[in-house]
C-alpha cells in the first residue's frame, strides 16, 4: 500500500513491548439512560451519538494507534488526499485487528477505524462535535470533561481524551495551521478553524487541570437577515431598517455580551455592501464571512519567540487606511484601535462597522471613550464625545437573554452632543412581555415611532427613504411578537 513502510507488515511493525490484547475486547453500546443519575442534573450528559467509552477501548485503540504509527510511512500519506489518506489508514488498521486477533462486531470496529482516522487526519474525538451544525460552542476543560452549547444552553457531553498530552497535541495541530504556537513559554493563542470557527486555547502551566481549548463554531450555511426574522432575533420590519442602514453606508457599532450574536449580525449587515465596493477587515483571528469579491483580509500576529515581529489591531487599521479602502470593518474593537476607527469613520470612509462588548448602547459609547483614553490619548473628554457624535450613526444593540434566545434589542441612533452629554435616540427596541410554560421569554419588537431618523437624507440620498418610513410605521403597530 502507498502509505505502508516498504517491505514491513502491521505486525512486523508492532512492537513486542506492546501489552497482548484480551481474546475479546468489549466496547458498551450507548444507553440513553445510562449515567443519567451518577451525573448531577445541572451537568445532564448530552444524548449524543458519541459513545461512553470503557478503559478497555483506550487500551485496544492505544495499541492499535501504536501499530499503525510503526507500520505507515507518513511522509508517503502526507502526500495524498484527505479521502484517500484515510482510507489507507483503514485498509492497514483493519489488518492489524486481524493479525492481531482483536474480535470485535462491525459497528465497534467502524467505530474504532473513524476514531483512529480521527487521530491521525482530524481533530480526534472532537470530529463528531465539529460536524454538528446545531452546536454554538464547544468548551474542552482538560481531557476528561468536554461541554457544548445547544440552543443557548451548556450541556456536558461524554467526549473524552486519552490523556492531557493528546488534547495540547490537537491544540497544537489546529494553531499551527495559521502559522501561531502553544506551549508553556506560549500559553495563550487564538486561532481559526479552516471553516473560519474561531479558536481559543490556554495551556498549562496557566490552565491548572489540563488545557483548555474553547471554540466558537460558524455554521456551513451563512446565516442571513431573512433567517434571523425566522428564528425571532427581529422582525421583518427590524431587518428591513438593517438592511437599509447597511446598504445607505451609515457607520455601525455593534453592541453585545458575549455569545450574543455580534459576529453573525456582522456577516449579515455586510450582506448589503454593494459588490463593487472595496473593504478591508482586520481581526485578531479572521472569522467574518463576507460574501463579495472585492475583500482583504488582515489578521494580527502575535510576537514570536523572541518577542518581537507582534503586529497590533492599530497597526492594521492604520495601514489599512493606506490601502485605498471604501469600507473598513473592525472584527471586535478591543483597545485603542477605536481612535483610529473612529478618524476613519469621520475622514471619507462612510459604511464602516465594528463589534465591541457592551451591554447597553449607552455603555457602548462609554466603552469607546474609556478604550481611547487607556490607549494613551491625553484628550478632553469633550473633544473624544465630538469624534464619537461626528464617527458614529447607528448602534445595534444585540443580547442573550436568560432563556438562552438571541435578540436585537436595540436600533439606536447618535444624535449629538448637548453640553458634555451624547444624545441618542431609540429607533427600534425589544420588550420582554413574559414568558410561557415551557420558560420561553415572550416579546415584542417595537418601533419607537421617530419619524425621521437622522440618517434620513442618507436614505434619501441611495433612494431608500421610502422603504424606510413603511418599514418604520410597520413596526410602531406592535405587531412583532415573538
Amino acid at each position: 500500500m502507498f502509505g505502508r513502510r516498504s517491505g514491513a507488515s502491521a505486525v512486523e511493525a508492532t512492537p513486542s513491548a506492546l501489552p497482548a490484547p484480551k481474546a475479546q475486547v468489549a466496547i458498551p453500546a450507548y444507553d440513553d439512560n445510562a449515567g443519567e443519575s451518577k451525573t448531577r442534573r445541572v451537568e445532564r450528559p448530552v444524548p449524543a451519538k458519541e459513545n461512553v467509552k470503557s478503559e478497555d477501548y483506550f487500551r485496544t485503540k492505544s495499541m492499535i494507534f501504536g501499530a499503525l504509527i510503526e507500520a505507515i510511512d507518513l511522509a508517503q500519506l502526507s502526500r495524498l488526499d484527505a479521502e484517500s489518506a484515510r482510507e489507507e489508514i483503514r485498509d492497514i488498521v483493519s489488518e492489524i485487528i486481524g493479525l492481531k486477533n482483536i474480535v470485535l462486531s462491525i459497528a465497534e470496529q467502524e467505530e474504532l477505524l473513524d476514531d483512529i482516522c480521527n487521530d491521525v487526519l482530524g481533530y480526534g474525538p472532537l470530529e463528531p462535535l465539529l460536524a454538528r451544525d446545531d452546536i454554538a460552542d464547544i468548551m474542552v476543560n482538560g481531557a476528561n470533561r468536554a461541554f457544548i452549547e445547544v440552543g443557548g444552553k451548556i450541556q456536558l457531553t461524554n467526549v473524552r481524551f486519552r490523556d492531557n498530552q493528546q488534547l495540547m497535541n490537537i491544540c497544537q495541530r489546529i494553531v499551527s495551521q495559521v502559522g501561531r504556537r502553544v506551549d508553556e513559554s506560549s500559553p495563550i493563542c487564538d486561532a481559526r478553524l479552516p471553516d473560519g470557527s474561531r479558536v481559543n486555547i490556554i495551556a498549562p502551566p496557566l490552565a491548572i487541570d489540563g488545557p483548555v481549548l474553547t471554540i466558537r463554531k460558524f455554521k456551513k450555511d451563512k446565516l442571513t437577515l431573512d433567517q434571523l426574522v425566522t428564528f425571532g432575533a427581529i422582525s421583518p420590519e427590524g431587518a428591513k431598517i438593517l438592511q437599509i442602514i447597511g446598504r445607505v453606508r451609515c457607520n455601525v457599532v455593534i453592541s453585545g455580551g458575549t455569545g450574543s450574536g455580534k459576529t453573525t449580525l456582522l456577516n449579515c449587515l455586510t450582506r448589503y455592501i454593494d459588490e463593487d465596493e472595496r473593504i478591508i477587515t482586520c481581526e485578531d483571528a479572521a472569522e467574518l464571512q463576507l460574501q463579495q469579491s472585492h475583500v482583504v483580509r488582515l489578521e494580527t500576529r502575535p510576537p514570536n519567540m523572541e518577542g518581537s515581529g507582534q503586529v497590533t489591531m492599530r497597526d492594521l487599521v492604520k495601514n489599512c487606511l493606506r490601502m485605498r479602502p471604501e469600507r473598513i470593518i473592525v472584527g471586535e474593537v478591543r483597545g485603542p484601535e477605536a481612535f483610529d476607527l473612529l478618524q476613519a469613520m469621520n475622514t471619507g470612509h462612510d459604511g464602516s462597522m465594528g463589534t465591541l462588548h457592551a451591554n447597553s448602547p449607552r455603555e457602548a459609547l462609554a466603552r469607546i471613550e474609556s478604550m481611547i483614553t487607556m490607549g494613551g490619548f491625553s484628550l478632553p473628554s469633550r473633544t473624544l464625545r465630538e469624534m464619537i457624535v461626528g464617527s458614529i450613526d447607528v448602534i445595534v444593540q444585540a443580547t442573550r437573554l436568560r432563556d438562552g434566545s438571541r435578540r436585537i434589542t436595540h436600533i439606536t441612533e447618535v444624535m449629538g452632543l448637548e453640553g458634555d452629554v451624547v444624545i441618542t435616540q431609540d429607533l427600534f427596541v425589544y420588550d420582554v412581555l413574559g414568558e410561557d410554560a415551557n420558560g420561553k421569554l415572550i416579546g415584542r419588537h417595537r418601533s419607537t415611532g421617530i419619524g425621521r431618523p437622522r440618517f434620513w437624507e442618507r436614505a434619501r440620498y441611495y433612494g431608500e427613504e421610502k422603504a424606510l418610513a413603511a418599514a418604520l410605521d410597520a413596526s410602531s403597530d406592535g405587531a412583532g411578537l415573538s
